[in-house]
C-alpha cells in the first residue's frame, strides 16, 4: 500500500511537471506534505500516509523549483544521457527540419484534439478546377486507350499535343508564369482521374508537376530562371526531368557520386566561371525526351574560386540537355508501362554557375530544397495514383460481382467473394479520405512531412492489396491481357508506385517514425538541442516536461485501456462516435510505448528498424483512421457510408494494436516491456479485425446500393457504354439490375412448383407460357444474358498478331 500510494503521489507530481504548474502549485503541496510528515512523528511513525507525505513533500519542493532542480539533478542527468542520445548528422538534420508538424503532432501527444481536426476545412475544388476536370481531363481520357498505348510504346502525338496545349504540364505553375495555378486538391483530382484511365498518361503528367525543375524553380529559383523556364515548362516547350537516383545512390540519395568541380571554362563561346559535371543517373522519368535536366550532385571547389568551403554539398542545377558530354535518349522498361523513363550520363559537362537553382548563393543547398519540396510533393502524385487504382478496382468488382454468375447466383453473393469485396470497400474509403485530408493540409500552407510519407507508403501498399483482391475476384478474366482487361495495367503499375519517391520499405522502417519521433514529439527535439549545446536550464525544462508527459500518458493509457475510451467526449454523435475514444486510447498507448522504446534504446533505436517499422504502422493507421472519421463527418455522416467507416476503423484499430503488441513482444529491455504491457493492454488485446457482419454489409453496399458504389468511385473516368471493358461492364450491370425482379419471379415460381427446373432459355419460355412473366420482361432477361455473355469474354489473338504484341 505504501509503494502504491507513493507511486500515485509521484505521478501527480509528474503531471504538475507536464502541465508546467507554477511554483505555488509545488510549494504548497510540498509544505503541506512535510508538515503532515513532521506532525506525525516523521520516521519515528512510518505509517503509509506518513511515508507518502514525506516523499510527496520532498519531491514537490525538490522538483518544483527549476533553479534548485537544475543544480541538484539536471546537470547529472544531462551528463548521463548525452552520450546515448541519437547523434544527428547534417543530412539527417536537414531532413528532420524539412516540413511542418500538423495533425501528426496531436497523434504523438497521446491526447489528440478531435475538435481541431473536425474544424479544419480542406480547400474545395474551385469552379475552374471542376471545369477542367469536366472538360480537358474528360476529353483526353476519351483519347486514351492504355492497351493501344502499351502496344505503341508511347502516347500518341495527338495526346502529347493536347496535354501541352491544355496546360497539363503546368498544373502547379502559377498563372502569372503561364500555368494553371491549381491547388493541391485540384492537382490531385486531375491525376486521380487520368490514372484511372491510363497509368502512362498519369505518370507523364505527374512528373513535371511533382518534385522536379518546376517545383524547385518556383520556390528557390532566381527571377531570371522563373521568367525563362516557367512559361516554357507550362506550355510544354521545355520537357523536364529530375536526375537524382544513381547506381550508387538509391534510397541514400545524399551519397551521390555525381560531382561538379568549380572551374573556369568556355560555354557557348564565352569564358565564364562555372562547373565541370560528371554523373551517372538511372530510373529518371522523362529523361529520354527531356530538354532540360534537373540535376542533383555534390559541388566541390578545390581551388576556392568561390572563396568558401571546398565541399559545398548537394546542389541542384538546370542543365540544358544539348550540352556536349551528355548521353540521353535510352529508355528503361518499367514493368511494361511505357512512360518515358531511362538513364542519363554526363562526362565533363561544363556549364556556368548561373544554372544552379537559385544561383550561386544557393550552391550547396540542394538537399534542403529536395527535402522541403518532398515534404509536400509526396502528398499528391502517388497517393492520387493509388486512389485511382483502388476506385477503378472498386467500380469493376462492384459491377462484376453482380453480372458474373456461377451456380445460377451472382458471384458477389458468395461469402468467399464477400471477404475481398469488404477489404476493397473499406480500404478504398480510407484511401480517398487520406488523400483529401493530406492535400487539404498542403493547401492550408502546411508541408506535412510525416503525413506525406504515410500516404505515399500506406496508400500505395493499400493499392497493392485492393488490386490483388480485385484480380482474384475477376480471376481468369483478370490475367488475360488485351483491350478488354480493365485491371491489368493497374496491376503492372503497383510495384512502380511502391518503389519510387522513397521505397516503401525504407519509408516505413526509417522515415515515418524517424522523423515523427523527433519532429512530432513535444520534448525530444528540444532535449537533443539542449544536450548538444550543454544548456542545463533548457535541458531541465525539456527533460522534466518529458517525465511528466510519460507519467501522464501512462495513467491515461491505463485508464483508457480499462474503459476502452468510453469516457472520452466524442465531438459528434452517431454510429461512428465510439471510434474517437478508441483512437484516443491508441494514441495514449502509442505515446507511452514510443517513449519507452526511445528511453530504453536511445540512439540505437534508429538501427532497430523492425521496431521503428511497427511504430510507423501504429502512427500511420492512427492517421488513416483519423482521416476516415474526418471524411465521414465532413460529408454529414451519410447513412450509406457507416459500414465503410466501421470496417475501416475496426481494421485500423486492430492494426495499431498489432503493431504496439509487436513492439512490446520484441523490445530488448524485457523488464520495461513487462511493466508496459499492463498499462497498454490492461484487459488484454481486445480489438479484432472487422467482423463478418460488417464485411457482409460493405459487400452488400457495393453490390446493391448504386449511390454508395458511385460515391466511393466518384473521382475516376467512366468510358462510354459502347467501349469494351469498363464501359460495357457498366452497361451490363444496368441490364442485370433491370432483370433482377423478373429473374426473382421465375425462381420463386420454381420453388413453388409452378415451373419445372430447366435450362435458362427453356425456363424463360415456360414462364412466359405460364403467364408468370410478360413478353417485355422476357426480353429484359434475354438482353441481360446477351450483354452478360459479352462482358465475360476475354481477348485472344491469332499466331501472327500474338507475335507482334509488346509484352
Amino acid at each position: 500500500m505504501t509503494i502504491l500510494m507513493a507511486v500515485i503521489a509521484l505521478m501527480v507530481l509528474a503531471s504538475f511537471l507536464y502541465h508546467g504548474s507554477a511554483y505555488w502549485a509545488w510549494v504548497v503541496p510540498g509544505a503541506v506534505g512535510l508538515g503532515w510528515w513532521a506532525s506525525r512523528g516523521g520516521w519515528e511513525a512510518p505509517t503509509p500516509f506518513v511515508v507518502v507525505a514525506g516523499v510527496f513533500g520532498l519531491a514537490a519542493l525538490g522538483f518544483g523549483i527549476p533553479a534548485f532542480r537544475s543544480r541538484l539533478v539536471s546537470w547529472w542527468i544531462l551528463r548521463v544521457l548525452k552520450p546515448i542520445l541519437p547523434r544527428i548528422g547534417e543530412t539527417e538534420r536537414v531532413a528532420l527540419e524539412a516540413g511542418t508538424v500538423w495533425w501528426d503532432g496531436d497523434l504523438f501527444s497521446g491526447d489528440p484534439d478531435w475538435r481541431k481536426l473536425l474544424a479544419f476545412t480542406p480547400k474545395p475544388l474551385s469552379d475552374e478546377e471542376r471545369a477542367f476536370l469536366d472538360g480537358p481531363v474528360e476529353q483526353v481520357c476519351g483519347m486514351l486507350k492504355e492497351w493501344d498505348i502499351v502496344q505503341a510504346g508511347d502516347l500518341s502525338p495527338e495526346v502529347w499535343e493536347f496535354l501541352k496545349r491544355q496546360g497539363f504540364l503546368g498544373l502547379i505553375i502559377p498563372k502569372e508564369h503561364g500555368g494553371l495555378g491549381f491547388s493541391a486538391i485540384g492537382h490531385s483530382a486531375v491525376i486521380t482521374k487520368l490514372a484511372s484511365r491510363s497509368v502512362t498518361a498519369a505518370v507523364t503528367v505527374m512528373v513535371p508537376n511533382s518534385l522536379g525543375p518546376a517545383e524547385l524553380i518556383l520556390h528557390y529559383g532566381t527571377d531570371e530562371q522563373k521568367r525563362h523556364y516557367l512559361p516554357r515548362l507550362a506550355r510544354g516547350e521545355e520537357m523536364p526531368c529530375f536526375a537524382l537516383t544513381g547506381p550508387e545512390a538509391g534510397s541514400d540519395a545524399a551519397a551521390t557520386q555525381s560531382v561538379g568541380i568549380v572551374c573556369r571554362g568556355t560555354y557557348r563561346g564565352e569564358e565564364v566561371l562555372g562547373m565541370c559535371l560528371t554523373w551517372r543517373k538511372r530510373y529518371i522519368t522523362l529523361s529520354s525526351i527531356a530538354t532540360v535536366i534537373g540535376l542533383a550532385f555534390r559541388l566541390r571547389d578545390p581551388d576556392k574560386l568561390l572563396g568558401g568551403e571546398e565541399d559545398l554539398g548537394i546542389t541542384c542545377a538546370l542543365i540544358p540537355a544539348d550540352c556536349p558530354g551528355i548521353e540521353i535518349g535510352e529508355r528503361h522498361d518499367p514493368m511494361g508501362v511505357p512512360f518515358h523513363n531511362g538513364p542519363t550520363c554526363g562526362n565533363d559537362v561544363f556549364v556556368p554557375l548561373d544554372v544552379i537553382i537559385g544561383g550561386r548563393d544557393l550552391a550547396g543547398q540542394g538537399w534542403r530544397m529536395l527535402m522541403e519540396s518532398l515534404a509536400a510533393g509526396r502528398s499528391i502524385s502517388l497517393p492520387s495514383l493509388a486512389v485511382a487504382s483502388a476506385q477503378l478496382a472498386t467500380r469493376v468488382v462492384g459491377a462484376y460481382g453482380t453480372v458474373r454468375e456461377q451456380f445460377d447466383t451472382p458471384i458477389g453473393r458468395f461469402e468467399g467473394i464477400e471477404e475481398p469485396l469488404a477489404r476493397i470497400g473499406g480500404l478504398t474509403y480510407t484511401m480517398n479520405a487520406a488523400r483529401v485530408l493530406t492535400a487539404g493540409a498542403v493547401d492550408a500552407g502546411q508541408r506535412p512531412a510525416v503525413p506525406s510519407a504515410i500516404v505515399k507508403a500506406y496508400l500505395t501498399e493499400a493499392m497493392r492489396d485492393v488490386v490483388n483482391d480485385a484480380m482474384d475476384i475477376r480471376a481468369g478474366a483478370a490475367i488475360m491481357r488485351g483491350p478488354r482487361n480493365i485491371l491489368a495495367h493497374s496491376y503492372q503499375a503497383v510495384p512502380i508506385g511502391i518503389t519510387v519517391e522513397g521505397a516503401n520499405i525504407l519509408t516505413r522502417s526509417m522515415i515515418i517514425y524517424g522523423q515523427g519521433a523527433i519532429r512530432c514529439h513535444p520534448y525530444v527535439q528540444e532535449e537533443m538541442h539542449a544536450a548538444a549545446e550543454n544548456d542545463v536550464a533548457r535541458f531541465d525544462r525539456a527533460f522534466f516536461g518529458h517525465v511528466g508527459f510519460v507519467a501522464s500518458n501512462a495513467f491515461r493509457a491505463f485508464w483508457l485501456g480499462v474503459t476502452n475510451g468510453r469516457f472520452v467526449r466524442a465531438p459528434i454523435g452517431g454510429g461512428a462516435s465510439q471510434y474517437f475514444g478508441r483512437l484516443t486510447r491508441m494514441s495514449a498507448a502509442f505515446a507511452l510505448v514510443s517513449d519507452a522504446a526511445m528511453g530504453t534504446l536511445g540512439g540505437k533505436l534508429k538501427r532497430r528498424e523492425k521496431i521503428t517499422g511497427r511504430l510507423a504502422d501504429a502512427l500511420a493507421w492512427m492517421y488513416l483512421g483519423s482521416a476516415t472519421l474526418k471524411q465521414f463527418v465532413d460529408q454529414s455522416q451519410p447513412r450509406r457510408d457507416i459500414c465503410f467507416v466501421q470496417y475501416a476503423c475496426e481494421d485500423a484499430l486492430f492494426k495499431i494494436q498489432t503493431a504496439l503488441a509487436g513492439v512490446l513482444d520484441n523490445l530488448p529491455n524485457r523488464p520495461a516491456a513487462w511493466a508496459l504491457r499492463p498499462l497498454v493492454f490492461p484487459l488484454g488485446a481486445r480489438y479484432r479485425p472487422p467482423s463478418d457482419r460488417i464485411g457482409a454489409a460493405v459487400a452488400r453496399e457495393l453490390l446493391e446500393d448504386r449511390e454508395a458504389r458511385l460515391g466511393l468511385t466518384a473521382d475516376i473516368y467512366i468510358p462510354a457504354e459502347d467501349e469494351p471493358g469498363l464501359g460495357r461492364l457498366e452497361a451490363a450491370l444496368d441490364h442485370a439490375v433491370n432483370a433482377i425482379a423478373v429473374e426473382t419471379k421465375i425462381r420463386d415460381a420454381v420453388r413453388a412448383g409452378r415451373l419445372d427446373r430447366a435450362p435458362g432459355d427453356v425456363l424463360l419460355e415456360q414462364a412466359l407460357d405460364a403467364g408468370i412473366i410478360t413478353a417485355g420482361e422476357r426480353q429484359q432477361v434475354l438482353d441481360a444474358d446477351e450483354i452478360r455473355d459479352e462482358v465475360i469474354q476475354v481477348d485472344s489473338f491469332g499466331p501472327e498478331a500474338f507475335h507482334t504484341l509488346r509484352h
